[in-house]
């Protein structure tokens, strides 16, 4: 569809939660808002989960040695899969998968599933046995401020986890046939298996391989005892089994709908041809975030403990964009592809316009909320055993300045793949391939900049790790930014005038919701201090009930539209139940 012109010059008013109208499909139809309340739901459990995960990982192991070289080793095999498999690989394969079904037959579009699924083993093991033998070159090249101890671990645990790889990117591909076929909730919970098994199984390979327990000194310059290495190494494969259980959960499913697998291999199909066309720009189209994160891991390595506050703030800062923007984004993916199929650019305007509303309104005032009360949340939920008091501000700083361009990233899961279900991934390729670059200079700026401010004999590079994550988060709204215009370009119009109205109006709602959180929260702190659990649980919540009462209130003054649509929607399906 890349020679798809806007042809309809009608006025239209952006629906929050629009449905297109009905029509007779292969495929089961819901809205937008719809499919995303689903999926927010299933994502809500998983990342719920995940920040228990992180509770564990921060309980036993705490901001330091282990930390750092778990995540240094996860990040090389996660970054892969996001630039291989997901991203990528379920954008274009939901675009044509889509295609086949209403272009050609039920039956094309199975046996290209399974060409596809057959294509990926082969591929990607080969990619998972080259990973493994080049690990110790990819830890040098991205950890290179590491301690020889702690690259030795790092390249183990890497080691052990590259065939994450193989097992998510098939995992992406039975996402993108469940969600063509308008099933949700199953493929967004098989994350939550992925957390659930990590964790049981994780733990339970800790206590066996390190004899039972396991001790994690407080020093971040001491090399731990090899008891708590074996610990470590126990969360890696639990890492690796839960990515494996992530699949399985999705099979019965598949089953289900009709897929069926055929053994055969072909990479001259016109439909593998055509997805690796799409994936070959889409993988740096969907996944520039990804990469920076990569890029700046070599930036933080030479931090101890840097490389651990930047990734229990960035599990913080993932929970609203994987319950909203990626929610958002997946259920509109499949929308968004077949309107473009159909050449309906008009609905494809309209439903992209109202994704945007609907990232505005869950993120903006999430983003404020973690940047008032970053600290007393990620002290309630990390603040014990091997995690330190010590370690709780410069995770909240941390926090700070991924969640300015929260916005940005969540953006960004809703814009890059509408451009591939136009035919077009070589606009979001060009974007972030800038974008990469401004990252690595801005992240060696910030990071030189920041590390002049908070300097103290236990933080030898001061704030050096916040300017990071400061340019990581400018570059996503610059990303974002970018990708806007360009679809507004693309398209015609995006109902600009519309979606600034209300960015502002949202905007301003959270910086009064902003206020009233932060004066809450500090009242609180001189009524009961900072110990007690009771007294932690207080000093959030509080302020996040009270924040929230002001925000639609303020919200219902500044007449925010989008409010009140979502209100009588959740109210409509409450009362047919």
């Amino acid at each position: 569809m890349s020679d798809i012109k806007p042809t309809d010059q009608t006025k239209e008013t952006p629906e929050l939660l629009a449905e297109p109208a009905p029509e007779k499909s292969h495929t089961k139809q819901t809205s937008v808002a719809k499919s995303a309340g689903i999926v927010s739901i299933a994502v809500m459990f998983s990342r719920v989960l995940g920040l228990v995960r992180e509770m564990i990982f921060a309980r036993y192991f705490g901001a330091g040695f282990l930390y750092d070289a778990y995540q240094a080793a996860f990040t090389i095999p996660n970054v892969l899969r996001d630039l291989f498999a997901e991203g990528a690989l379920s954008a274009a394969f939901v675009k044509v998968f889509t295609d086949y079904q209403i272009n050609k037959s039920e039956a094309e579009a199975w046996k290209l599933a399974s060409l596809v699924l057959n294509a990926l083993a082969v591929v990607l093991s080969v990619v998972t046995i080259l990973g493994i033998l080049l690990t110790p070159y990819l830890v040098s090249v991205v950890a290179s401020g590491f301690s020889p101890e702690k690259a030795a671990l790092t390249v183990t645990m890497t080691q052990i986890m590259f065939p994450f790889i193989l097992l998510v990117a098939l995992a992406a591909v039975a996402m993108g046939v469940l969600n063509t076929k308008g099933i949700f909730g199953i493929p967004a919970s098989a994350s939550t298996v992925f957390n659930i098994v990590s964790i049981f199984v994780g733990l339970g390979f800790a206590y066996w391989l390190s004899g039972g327990s396991w001790d994690v000194a407080h020093d971040k310059y001491t090399v731990p005892a090899i008891s708590a290495q074996w610990a470590i190494l126990g969360m890696a494969i639990g890492t690796l089994i839960g990515g494996a259980a992530q699949f399985a959960m999705q099979i019965p499913s598949l089953l289900k709908v009709g897929f069926r697998f055929s053994p055969v291999l072909s990479f001259t199909d016109e439909g593998v041809k055509k997805i690796m066309r799409l994936m070959a720009p889409a993988i740096l189209g969907t996944s520039a975030v990804q990469i920076n994160v990569l890029v700046n891991l070599a930036f933080v390595s030479s931090i101890d403990g840097g490389r651990s506050w930047l990734s229990y703030a960035f599990r913080l800062m993932q929970f609203p964009i994987g319950v909203f923007g990626v929610a958002i984004g997946t259920a509109s993916i499949p929308v968004l592809s077949r309107m473009a199929s159909e050449g309906k650019i008009g609905d494809f305007r309209k439903t992209l316009s109202s994704s945007l509303n609907l990232v505005f309104l869950m993120t903006l005032p999430s983003a404020c909320g973690l940047i008032i009360l970053g600290e007393p949340i990620i002290r309630l939920l990390y603040s014990r055993g091997a995690f330190t008091e010590s370690d709780v501000p410069m995770t909240a700083y941390a926090l700070a300045g991924y969640s300015i361009g929260l916005t940005g990233y969540a953006a960004i899961k809703v814009l890059s793949p509408a451009f591939y279900a136009l035919d077009d991934a070589k606009t979001p390729m060009i974007i972030a391939i800038c974008s990469i670059a401004v990252n690595a200079l801005a992240s060696f700026l910030f990071r030189d900049w920041l590390s002049n401010f908070g300097v103290s004999p236990e933080y030898p590079s001061g704030y050096g790790h916040v300017g990071v994550a400061l340019a990581t988060s400018s570059v996503a709204l610059v990303n974002s930014f970018a990708l806007a215009l360009m679809m507004r370009k693309r398209i015609g119009r995006i109902d600009g005038r519309a979606i600034i109205s209300a960015f502002t109006r949202i905007a301003a709602a959270s910086a009064v919701m902003s206020v009233i959180c932060y004066f809450s929260y500090h009242f609180l702190v001189n009524q009961f201090g900072i110990s007690g659990f009771i007294y932690k649980i207080i000093e959030v919540f509080v302020p996040i009930v009270l924040g929230g009462v002001v925000f639609i209130l303020t919200a219902k003054i500044l007449r925010i539209n989008e409010v009140d649509k979502l209100y009588n929607s959740l109210a409509r399906k409450l009362g047919r139940k």
